[in-house]
């Protein structure tokens, strides 16, 4: 199964600057999101966490050098919250880091949501998405988008949801020998999530999947890149 979300909020030709040190419009981008499995997982009983990948790509009707179409990628996960279906079960997820997750955010004799973290979290379906990991191509960073397409990726995915989930730790971030640069790599993405309605509880970030901060997030990209008004107003 495979997914084109278009994020294209495109700017006729001539109606925006372009800022010099990026390579192409960022509001060109497209956000395609694909979910793998294996073929024969269909029944109820065989369903496994679900694996998502978005790719962010300058759509093929913009200009930009061929060679930095791609922005960047994200890979998330959706598990249920239903002791019959454990994250803590799955194959797929053997990770330290999503295992904490699942520790810290499901009570495990209940098989749900933590009763006071489900307080906190508007109602939904009894899933989660987890962010695993986000990486931008370099001529892309520094711009803000990672956390701006990180919103949109979780939006996309908010119908299917309750919350999302990460776990950020230095361990994320090999600097071979330098501790102290992981640890400020480590900050930096917490900061990053925060900026667009996560909040640390009990060391994972969450963020309710229906916050409106997740919907501003791409303001201060629009606000950059939409085309001025005859009046000079945004």
């Amino acid at each position: 199964m495979r997914m084109h979300v278009h994020m294209q909020l495109r700017p006729e030709a001539g109606e925006a600057a372009m800022v010099p040190d990026l390579p192409a419009n960022p509001l060109s981008i497209e956000l395609s999101l694909s979910h793998r499995r294996f073929w024969w997982q269909i029944d109820d009983e065989d369903e496994q966490p679900e694996q998502w990948h978005a790719s962010a790509d300058i759509s093929p009707l913009d200009v930009c050098p061929d060679e930095l179409r791609h922005v960047g990628d994200i890979s998330l996960v959706i598990a249920d919250l239903t002791k019959e279906r454990n994250l803590l079960d799955s194959v797929v997820l053997g990770e330290w880091a999503l295992e904490f997750i699942a520790e810290t955010v499901i009570d495990p004799d209940e098989g749900k949501l933590h009763p006071e973290l489900d307080k906190e979290i508007s109602p939904g379906p009894a899933r989660m998405v987890i962010l695993r990991r986000v990486e931008l191509v370099e001529a892309w960073r520094g711009h803000g988008l990672g956390a701006a397409l990180i919103a949109s990726a979780l939006r996309i995915l908010a119908p299917d949801a309750r919350l999302g989930a990460s776990r950020v730790s230095p361990l994320d971030f090999p600097c071979p020998g330098d501790r102290v640069a992981a640890e400020l790599a480590s900050v930096r993405a917490g900061a990053m999530l925060e900026r667009v309605g996560f909040r640390r509880w009990n060391g994972v970030h969450v963020v309710d999947l229906r916050d409106p901060a997740l919907l501003d997030a791409r303001m201060e990209i629009l606000d950059q890149w939409w085309p001025e008004s005859d009046s000079g107003e945004r």
